[in-house]
């Protein structure tokens, strides 16, 4: 398996090839879909100093990075429209369209990615998790970053790990294991584990999401602006594959219904977190579907053809990744070529 820095490395190359041949241009008309749904985590001004410990940058874009992003899909003939135009704009030819998407809920999108999109005229939908928004939530991947932040050592005897921690180096090679060994494992397992290392480095887990995330006092301002879409992302922000059906269809109904409640209005669209194949499947999507979402978007990466359609509760998106904020990387994106071979071909992925 190829580790974090070998993959960047992948990456960049392939973008830079991508925009140095030009094949974004001569591929794209065949690559390109209908449509693309991008999605963003974080937006703040704060760029993490190269080879500093910031194993979650990959999450975070700068404001500036966005005004690229939202210039480069003007310029390329997009029209930005909001989720809900998804279904009708797959039914009929017509110019290329994007969708901007945010998950989780962050307070940095209302402060930083809000004013840009404003500037631009363009709607936008943001993706709640109501515990998150209710500061009960738990985000495990920012307890993990922290806590490795702060030790000398981390310690998971129930994947088999121990670790020196000393040095950005070893930081991130220590949270990349981590994170790999515990996401191959029972969620229960991994959020008991976050806890135990915050706990060992003192930190206080339980304050994260109201330090991070939108309140319902500010979710419920945001709704007022008609450019934007409250969306749902769960009750918990659990990966629903991991869990019983029971479980799903409770994270995904009363996470509905309780978000409602929050916001004043029901959500009509869903995204699932995480969102790989390995987090959300099949199941899942029916479970969306009779609880009545109009769409459900996955981290399944690829542009949107006529032939999801018949799939709107299996969306792929693409998401704009905090370590490749370069107009190489928003030309390869655009022009769906990556995804030909990221897909083998295929245009649909939805078992």
């Amino acid at each position: 398996m190829l580790s974090a820095r070998a993959r960047h490395r992948l990456f960049h190359a392939g973008f830079a090839t991508i925009a140095a041949t030009g094949a974004d241009r001569w591929l794209g008309p065949a690559a390109r879909g209908r449509g693309v749904i991008l999605t963003f985590h974080h937006v703040r001004p704060e760029e993490p100093e190269p080879g500093s410990y910031a194993p979650n940058r990959l999450l975070a874009i700068t404001p500036a990075f966005l005004d690229r992003t939202v210039g480069a899909l003007r310029a390329r003939g997009f029209a930005i429209v909001p989720l809900a135009e998804v279904p009708r704009r797959l039914a009929e030819a017509g110019p290329p369209f994007a969708v901007l998407t945010f998950d989780d809920g962050y307070r940095d999108n209302l402060e930083h990615a809000a004013p840009v999109l404003r500037r631009h005229d363009a709607p936008w939908t943001l993706f709640v998790t109501h515990d998150f928004a209710t500061g009960a939530g738990r985000l495990w991947w920012i307890e993990l970053e922290r806590a490795i932040g702060i030790l000398d050592r981390v310690r998971l005897p129930e994947v088999g790990l121990d670790l020196p921690v000393d040095g950005a180096a070893r930081k991130s090679a220590a949270f990349a294991e981590a994170y790999r060994r515990l996401r191959a494992g029972p969620e229960a397992d991994l959020r008991a584990a976050t806890l135990r290392l915050c706990g060992q480095a003192g930190i206080a887990a339980e304050t994260i999401a109201g330090e991070l995330c939108l309140t319902g006092s500010e979710l419920r301002d945001l709704a007022r602006d008609e450019a934007v879409t409250l969306a749902a992302h769960t009750l918990t922000h659990p990966m629903l594959a991991k869990h019983d059906e029971a479980t799903a269809r409770r994270e995904i109904v009363e996470g509905r219904a309780r978000l409602a409640g929050l916001l004043g209005r029901v959500p009509e669209h869903l995204s699932y977190p995480v969102g790989d194949p390995g987090s959300a499947g099949p199941r899942d999507f029916a479970l969306a579907r009779e609880a009545g979402y109009h769409t459900g978007v996955t981290t399944r990466p690829g542009h949107l053809f006529p032939v999801h359609a018949a799939h709107l509760h299996a969306l792929p998106r693409v998401s704009v990744n905090g370590c490749f904020q370069t107009d190489a990387a928003l030309r390869a994106l655009l022009s769906g070529v990556p995804f030909l071979a990221w897909n083998r071909g295929r245009r649909l992925n939805v078992g």
